[in-house]
């Protein structure tokens, strides 16, 4: 039985990950082993788990959330998954598929940006999420995986130290639900993530806010800068195609013992 595992910790404008390499898919992941591995005092620490598996020739970005929940998509944890496969050696920097339970993608690795062709995100509805008291309506969209886009005043009123409530018909399996303000070409965003919290940054949530802000102001194309407690990203539309931007970086690697966190 292994006792020990090797990881890897990176992050997407603060947006946390551990990667677990397994080339050859042979990583039993349990729900309470990730949520282990996420915890910040008794684990490694992070919003979310990264399995670093080759399925049929292909790189599979096996993404869990911080509470062991399986996840569809993750714009920020794709970046860092790239930024792995370069900096381990397994492909060259360029243009990398990277294989997602949302379909597949492409990194573009060059410098410390990193950009990857994302899934256009698609409105299919209005929510409303209440939070401390207060409701708001939001648009649903999807960016492979749910999200629920709130313009709101004054970001830094809001406590997302609990899940805004939200409608579970609307959103069967959860939702990450995104709070903005700004307009135009530069938006400023707060989010809480389904199954880990409230963090730093949200890729596929910046996607979905930018697609917001963009529609608000009458346009179907265009750059937009969404700032994020952790940084910047930048979301880019034209036609079809559908653009996410910004660092990744690996900060350290090392073996975790099992038996001490499980």
């Amino acid at each position: 039985m292994m006792d020990r595992m090797r990881f890897v910790k990176g992050h997407g404008t603060g947006n946390d990950f551990v990667l677990l390499p397994d080339p050859d898919d042979r990583l039993d992941l349990p729900a309470g082993l990730v949520a282990a591995l996420c915890d910040r005092r008794r684990g490694i620490g992070a919003d979310g788990v990264l399995r670093v598996v080759r399925i049929a020739g292909d790189w599979f970005m096996d993404y869990r959330n911080a509470d062991g929940s399986v996840a569809e998509m993750c714009g920020n944890g794709v970046r860092v998954f790239a930024r792995y496969l370069v900096e381990a050696g397994l492909v060259p920097a360029g243009r990398i598929p990277i294989a997602t339970r949302a379909g597949t993608v492409v990194a573009d690795v060059a410098g410390d940006t990193i950009t990857v062709d994302m899934p256009p995100p698609k409105v299919y509805g209005t929510g409303t999420a209440t939070v401390a008291g207060l409701s708001v309506t939001g648009t649903a969209v999807s960016c492979g995986n749910p999200h629920l886009v709130c313009r709101f005043g004054d970001l830094s009123m809001l406590d997302l130290s609990r899940p805004p409530t939200v409608d579970g018909e609307l959103f069967p399996d959860g939702v990450n639900v995104e709070f903005f303000t700004g307009s135009g070409e530069q938006v400023a965003m707060r989010v809480h993530e389904r199954g880990s919290g409230e963090t730093l940054s949200c890729g596929s949530g910046a996607l979905a806010v930018a697609a917001v802000a963009l529609a608000e102001s009458g346009a179907s194309a265009g750059t937009v800068a969404v700032d994020v407690p952790g940084g910047r990203l930048v979301a880019m539309f034209d036609g079809d195609v559908c653009r996410l931007a910004g660092p990744a970086v690996l900060v350290a690697d090392g073996e975790v013992h099992l038996g001490q966190i499980s």
